[in-house]
């Protein structure tokens, strides 16, 4: 059964919420988060990012910009810009983009139910990008970017949040790209220990999004566990941040492909082998695809559409995919992609960003773009509870999470 427990919370001081509120520290470039703190001289992602505080020539991984992110939020925390709560407290964190809104319960996983399989993964992580995070997270003694949970929807957690939300919130704002925030503090006794053992009565949490902050977390923890061989599980150390939402109120992207050249054939013999597998149907317009087994291309200037013949269909969690679909009969017998998570022909696009986006990726630097049928839920939980992992770049969650609303302390590391 899972445990998901209230912490002591660090948070920004009222008033401070949307200056501070970052995207996740992953969604940019060195570059690009350099831009995008201009004129933001509070915004977290100066923490998460601590290298654009450095001139280009300092590494990304430099252990001076970990030192430097420890500073940053400590000196926040000592001047009042952020506080720390007294006393254990869940919180509710809604965000709302486009009409739609999405509740997740805010409090700390347990280090020992991902590592028993209770939290489940449906992808694998790159040891590189762990280890960043596992530098930032030992070195700044907490944990600043919440791990994206989710759980089979639970009538009485649903309660508690409509009990809860009934009431004024203690932050609410709207970020620059329109998406909604609000907040609520749960420290009821009650309320507490109504979440407490709905959750425990959960079999499984599923990590959507986060899973390389989820496994630096985890590895911090071992690692301060190792250094506290008489550790009693339960230190801050044995659990990380997350925010838990229910499946119902969530909504994956398609994650779009690009593909920087044919592999040697004319447009004429790509159009010839994809149709092994696949109907094409040229399109009049930009569209995407309806439904589950259709991909839209554009090549050459056009459109088309893709439907995947009944011979490759399959009822496997993961075979069955649209991902699995287009890597298995066309981007690595045809393009030749043996590996996405490497191939440097390949490049991956955010359904956020809109099939203009794909369009203008062909116009500059590419050849070919394939437009994705969203992957569900339920297909994210059935790869999860088979144990099976998803090729990569699988799922696009929007809206993200935002990193500084909730920090979780750990302790300071060793020295």
């Amino acid at each position: 059964m899972a445990i998901f427990q209230a912490f002591r919370c660090i948070h920004p001081a009222t008033g401070l919420e949307a200056e501070i509120a970052a995207l996740p520290y992953d969604v940019y470039s060195r570059e690009e988060a350099v831009e995008a703190l201009q004129g933001h001289a509070r915004s977290f992602l100066r923490i998460d990012r601590a290298e654009t505080q450095f001139p280009a020539s300092v590494g990304t991984y430099d252990p001076c910009v970990y030192e430097k992110a420890r500073e940053l939020l400590w000196s926040m925390v000592e001047a009042g810009e952020f506080v720390e709560d007294k006393e254990e407290a869940y919180y509710l964190y809604e965000l709302t983009m486009e009409g739609r809104s999405q509740t997740g319960i805010v409090g700390c996983a347990s280090v020992d139910d991902y590592l028993s399989g209770v939290i489940k993964k449906h992808e694998n992580t790159r040891a590189e990008k762990e280890q960043d995070r596992i530098c930032h997270v030992n070195t700044c003694g907490a944990q600043t970017g919440p791990i994206f949970l989710a759980y089979r929807e639970e009538e009485h957690i649903q309660q508690v949040v409509r009990q809860v939300k009934e009431t004024p919130p203690v932050f609410s704002f709207v970020s620059e790209d329109g998406v909604g925030h609000r907040g609520w503090k749960i420290h009821g006794e009650d309320q507490i220990e109504a979440l407490s053992k709905a959750f425990s009565g959960l079999e499984n949490l599923y990590i959507a999004d986060g899973h390389h902050r989820a496994a630096s977390a985890v590895r911090v923890g071992q690692m301060r566990r190792e250094q506290h061989p008489d550790f009693t599980g339960e230190e801050p150390f044995n659990f990380f941040l997350a925010v838990a939402f229910p499946h119902t109120e969530l909504k994956i992207l398609d994650y779009n492909r690009v593909v920087r050249d044919l592999n040697g054939l004319e447009a004429s013999e790509f159009l010839c082998k994809v149709q092994e597998h696949f109907s094409v149907e040229p399109l009049e317009e930009r569209q995407g695809p309806g439904e589950k087994g259709q991909f839209t291309m554009f090549l050459e200037e056009r459109w088309y559409l893709l439907r995947a013949k009944a011979d490759i269909l399959s009822q496997d969690p993961v075979g069955g995919l649209d991902v699995s679909l287009l890597q298995e009969h066309l981007l690595g017998p045809i393009l030749g992609i043996a590996d996405p998570r490497t191939d440097r022909r390949i490049d991956f696009i955010g359904g956020i960003r809109g099939l203009s986006e794909l369009e203008r990726r062909v116009h500059q630097d590419m050849k070919v773009a394939f437009a994705m049928y969203p992957t569900s839920i339920e297909e994210l939980f059935a790869v999860a509870d088979a144990g099976l992992l998803m090729p990569p770049k699988s799922t696009w969650f929007e809206p993200k999470l935002r990193s500084g609303l909730f920090i979780h302390r750990i302790g300071p590391g060793e020295p």
